[in-house]
């Protein structure tokens, strides 16, 4: 499951290697708000070229494209979508809006960034092409004026639901603008992480082990996973249905499930 995802300008090429070996799990070349008007051809031809020339064995590349209800977003989509590990698609207000996606081959992660994106988040996340969905929270909060985390949190929860009733991943955080803030960044991933969001997008790299160390299970989480993980294996081996830990709690699969998710993900995370 990937946690850190970093974005790169498309017009900005010698950058590319650097994010790749930045450490993030997904490095995403930008084609849309990065990018001014005037060189977004010259970005595209960036990004097919680095993907045709891209060394094996790093990272994840997706590229966020232009908006596809405009021409330029189509032809983004048709130069990349054979080529790229994903595509983001910026501003998703409905699943109609993805049936452009039946010649592309990567793998589509719809933007959320509207009102009309979150009331129709449930039908974008069930659509066959969609494998994620995300926010796209600037641009959200300018649309609806909104300055309170506790109104932003509503809509998380809306597309947190959207992509778990779609049997999506988890739904990543949008990025944090403050560079310089690393205290106000894990401060925040830990607020999302409590919404059952995971991983965050991020655009710069000081910021990759920040939200690896915020998603990492804590020193308590791993030991009472390890703890369920323990009595299931012991049940497992007794021929036992129900599983039963030391202090007489039971546990279902579905906890089990959870507890083996949290091992693996702090034996991935561990510094």
């Amino acid at each position: 499951m990937n946690v850190t995802w970093l974005y790169v300008p498309g017009d900005r090429p010698e950058r590319f290697a650097k994010a790749a070996a930045s450490g993030a799990d997904v490095v995403i070349v930008d084609l849309e708000d990065a990018v001014v008007p005037a060189r977004k051809d010259e970005a595209r031809a960036n990004a097919v070229a680095y993907l045709r020339e891209r060394p094996g064995g790093g990272p994840e590349i997706h590229v966020r494209v232009n908006d596809l209800a405009t021409e330029r977003g189509r032809a983004d989509l048709a130069a990349v979508g054979d080529l790229a590990d994903g595509v983001r698609l910026p501003k998703v207000e409905s699943a109609d809006a993805l049936d452009v996606l039946d010649g592309c081959a990567a793998p589509a992660y719809a933007l959320l960034e509207s009102a009309a994106g979150i009331v129709g988040a449930a039908a974008v996340a069930a659509h066959p092409r969609v494998a994620g969905v995300a926010l796209g929270e600037q641009d959200l909060a300018a649309e609806l004026s909104i300055t309170s985390e506790a109104a932003m949190d509503h809509l998380r929860l809306q597309v947190v639901l959207a992509a778990a009733a779609a049997g999506l991943p988890p739904v990543p955080m949008s990025v944090y603008p403050h560079v310089a803030d690393e205290a106000g960044l894990a401060a925040s991933c830990a607020a999302g992480r409590a919404l059952g969001l995971f991983g965050r997008t991020a655009i710069h790299p000081r910021q990759i082990p920040v939200i690896r160390r915020a998603f990492r299970p804590t020193a308590a989480e791993s030991a009472a996973a390890a703890e369920i993980v323990a009595a299931a294996e012991r049940a497992e081996r007794a021929g036992a249905g129900a599983v039963a830990l030391p202090d007489g709690r039971f546990v279902d699969a579905p906890i089990v499930t959870r507890a083996r998710r949290t091992l693996a993900l702090a034996n991935r995370l561990a510094e």
